[in-house]
């Protein structure tokens, strides 16, 4: 009985740190959750997991495409070293580098601004006019008549004009990198971006392509 005793003098002072205070003036117990009043304030860490920016991510997806065009055109090395390309003397690489350059710019019907956005079309010809100086016609239907036809993609080379639609009409067009990629501005929501020419969407939407040369033949 004694040890009773202790055994429960011992436990008093633990079992009063749980011990519910009661408000009179309320009807039934409420418990206290002492353990939320006693917890020290720990300040926030800043979040270094943040969104990156518009222009982070599209440094980000133009560093990992260069990384997959061709060292000739990369090096801006003669024409002969990478088939045929748009131009001679590095100018494939300015298309390329004005194009990847606009990477995360909004889609805009009509546009052709990089301030207020690209359609398809609006892209194209901007990066043409300012890399070369060449004007091509404004939409992409009829700038699938300019230019030498490639319909055979396993020809295509870097700077390649590609054009896609649904039973024989052209209703989009894009710039090819290489390695099976190309550069355009997809459609409403979207940004100006990279993507596969040989799986996925535009894969099956592929009609032909044109080789547009300098005089913007």
């Amino acid at each position: 009985m004694l040890r009773l005793f202790l055994a429960l003098a011992l436990c008093a002072p633990a079992l009063s740190v749980f011990a519910a205070p009661v408000d009179d003036g309320a009807p039934f117990p409420v418990k206290a959750v002492a353990t939320e009043a006693a917890a020290p304030v720990v300040p926030a860490k800043p979040d270094t997991k943040a969104a990156p920016s518009l222009t982070d991510r599209a440094f980000g997806l133009a560093v990992d495409v260069n990384r997959l065009l061709s060292p000739a055109i990369a090096l801006e090395l003669p024409p002969e070293a990478v088939g045929t390309p748009v131009g001679v003397d590095g100018k494939v690489g300015s298309v390329l580098q004005k194009a990847l350059a606009l990477l995360g710019t909004p889609y805009r019907w009509g546009g052709t601004d990089p301030s207020k956005g690209f359609d398809c079309s609006g892209l194209v010809g901007y990066v043409f006019r300012n890399a070369l100086g060449i004007e091509l016609p404004r939409v992409s239907r009829d700038m699938a008549r300019n230019g030498q036809l490639v319909t055979d993609r396993a020809k295509l080379v870097a700077g390649d004009l590609v054009f896609f639609g649904r039973k024989g009409r052209v209703n989009h067009v894009g710039i090819y990198l290489g390695d099976g990629r190309f550069v355009h501005a997809p459609s409403k929501g979207k940004d100006v971006t990279v993507s596969e020419l040989d799986t996925g969407y535009w894969s099956g939407r592929f009609l032909q392509a044109r080789r547009v040369s300098t005089d913007g033949t």
